[in-house]
């Protein structure tokens, strides 16, 4: 059944790429640049008009299709379960040692199909969406510029339909895609997974915090007083713990006199070890290129000055690991990071009823669907970041409402509630008066605290946590993955969630780590462009770049149209390149194994962490 739905599956994507191949070639029959659209003349107005026409029948008949598809599933007997064909090349059989007990569950090759229909879907879609958008304003312009012409008016409302259609087809596809899913997912295999992952990682860092002889056990130091905000810090503390559970050594952290808190970060969370804590000699060394394993006690450079830089380095992933993580999660590195979050973060009793107590105090709950949102201000805004009016971000949320609304049909359409995190108390005013049917939930006082002459103050800090907690608990997060805040949010949300990978939207970068090793994406399909990244001194990114498959593109950023921006590494040429024609290339690195901690817990204690 699963096997036929996704092939049914396929063959809706491949009616919705020839509809856009259709709607973006040119009355002469030729295709359209993809990343600009030419302004609309006069000559090809009418061709235009019956175009769209033609256009919105293939929608039509798209979707008869796909209901015909959609109503043999339902008398698919031989595809069903049991099936000998589909159980040999899509399933995997675990046994009661497994936790399955002769349950099935998908393959590896299953598994990664399922994920690149959903990229492809979302790459596809932004693309779409993006030129009709585009079109919409051509066509807009026109009609400005010609008031009298009842033509030109009878396009811009038929291009305003087209994208009105696409956007409800998209909408049903993907509650087709999430239905795949949740039907591939027999006993919630996918929980069992990521419950048993957590916590081996979990009583791996244990293990190794907590040494038999904290006299002889070998250290890493990791002061905590980089010049830099909370999401900074945190992530260098991510960092500092990596580089410990690669090297085996005991994490020692120094956070006296921090900044944010006199008392060091062990005022707020719990400390790192329950037994060792403390340096015992004065001989601590500096981190050497020539390597330390004779030295028992050793102090970690920040990540920027690491020389030379290791593989285990984000965002690559344990090897060890990684089998299991890629059956249930779309993003290991994000994954895996969330793991160190939750192990660093884990609250004192006090920082536990601030938060408790705050949440009561303003009304945050999950018990219906809620979407964070997170708006960066101040001093980053135009040094780090671009600036992102309130109304970008709400574009997002609607959208994901609207989505929601399409999977959860014939139910009633849930209330529009958001939680608000912002440096900037103004936004909360902008967001209640400009947006009346949503219910805001959030604190302007704890906005108030960031403030640049208060934001290194216990209450900032206290605000911040709050933050992040509540933003990693809600459903979708709408933010900006430039901010170590946003990213710090995404990430926690993969520790409190079996697969949260694709519960974003981030209105400026992709995810990735300060101070990460490359990041790449690999061809899986030849393509050529006109210029190969050609270039001069006045446009240094200009058109797209070649590739073959097998090449390694080192991206710098998705332009969520379709197109990203990166080099090849084999050709040295950087520019825009389709998306969809790559694929992600997890890294994986050699950590130890732990062999003293069993791979599966004993006690049969269990659960993602709340």
């Amino acid at each position: 059944m699963r096997n036929f739905r996704y092939f049914a599956f396929l063959i809706c994507v491949v009616w919705l790429c020839g509809t856009i191949l259709f709607i973006f070639r040119s009355p002469n029959g030729e295709a359209k640049n993809a990343t600009a659209l030419e302004p609309v003349e006069d000559g090809t107005l009418s061709a235009w008009s019956s175009r769209i026409s033609a256009i919105q029948s293939q929608l039509h008949d798209m979707r008869v299709e796909r209901d015909n598809i959609l109503a043999l599933l339902n008398d698919c007997s031989h595809c069903k379960k049991g099936n000998p064909s589909f159980v040999d090349n899509q399933i995997v059989e675990k046994t009661s040692s497994g936790g399955f007990d002769l349950d099935t569950i998908p393959g590896p090759a299953f598994e990664s199909a399922r994920r690149g229909v959903e990229e492809q879907i979302r790459e596809l879609w932004w693309f779409l969406s993006n030129e009709l958008k585009a079109l919409k304003s051509d066509v807009g312009n026109a009609a400005k510029n010609r008031p009298q012409d009842a033509l030109v008016h009878s396009l811009e409302n038929n291009v305003e339909d087209l994208l009105k259609l696409s956007t409800d087809r998209f909408r049903v596809l993907q509650r087709h895609v999430k239905r795949l899913k949740e039907d591939s997912d027999q006993k919630g295999w996918r929980e069992q997974e990521a419950l048993e992952l957590s916590s081996l990682v979990q009583r791996r860092l244990d293990y190794l915090q907590n040494p038999m002889n904290c006299r002889t056990a070998k250290k890493l130091v990791c002061t905590l007083s980089k010049a830099c905000g909370y999401g900074c810090q945190l992530h260098h503390l991510v960092y500092c713990l990596i580089m410990a559970y690669s090297s085996q050594r005991t994490l020692i952290l120094r956070s006296q006199g921090w900044r944010y808190s006199k008392k060091g970060w062990e005022s707020l969370f719990l400390p790192l070890s329950r037994t060792c804590n403390e340096t015992n000699t004065q001989n601590i060394v500096h981190w050497r290129d020539s390597g330390n394993e004779n030295d028992q006690e050793v102090l970690l450079p920040i990540i920027d000055a690491m020389k030379p830089r290791v593989p285990q380095l984000p965002l690559s992933v344990p090897v060890d690991l990684f089998e299991s993580l890629k059956k249930f999660h779309g993003d290991p590195p994000a994954w895996w990071i969330g793991q160190m979050i939750f192990f660093l973060t884990r609250y004192q009793p006090d920082t536990d009823k601030f938060i408790t107590e705050n949440q009561i105090k303003i009304g945050f709950h999950t018990d219906t669907p809620i979407v964070g949102v997170h708006i960066r201000r101040t001093d980053k805004v135009g040094s780090e970041a671009a600036f992102h009016s309130v109304d970008e971000y709400m574009v997002e949320v609607e959208d994901w409402f609207q989505n929601h609304d399409v999977e959860r049909y014939p139910l009633a359409a849930v209330p529009r509630r958001v939680y608000v995190a912002s440096d900037d108390p103004e936004v909360f005013k902008v967001l209640q008066r400009s947006y009346p049917a949503y219910e805001v939930i959030g604190s302007p006082d704890i906005s108030k605290t960031a403030a640049l002459n208060t934001r290194y103050s216990h209450s900032s800090v206290m605000g911040v946590i709050f933050d992040i907690h509540n933003l990693a608990r809600t459903d979708f997060l709408v933010c900006t993955f430039s901010s170590q805040v946003c990213r710090a949010a995404y990430e926690a949300m993969q520790s409190v969630n079996v697969d949260a990978s694709n519960r974003f939207k981030s209105l400026d970068d992709i995810y990735y780590y300060g101070g990460q090793n490359g990041h790449k994406r690999r061809a899986v399909f030849p393509h050529h462009s006109a210029n190969d990244g050609k270039h001069s001194e006045s446009s240094p990114l200009r058109g797209e770049i070649d590739f073959v498959p097998g090449d390694l593109i080192g991206i710098a950023g998705n332009h969520w149209n379709g197109y990203s921006v990166g080099t090849n590494d084999r050709s040295g040429h950087k520019g825009l390149f389709p998306t969809y024609k790559t694929e992600e290339v997890v890294q994986v690195a050699d950590f130890p194994i732990y062999p003293e901690v069993p791979r599966r817990d004993p006690s049969k204690e269990l659960g993602i962490q709340a």
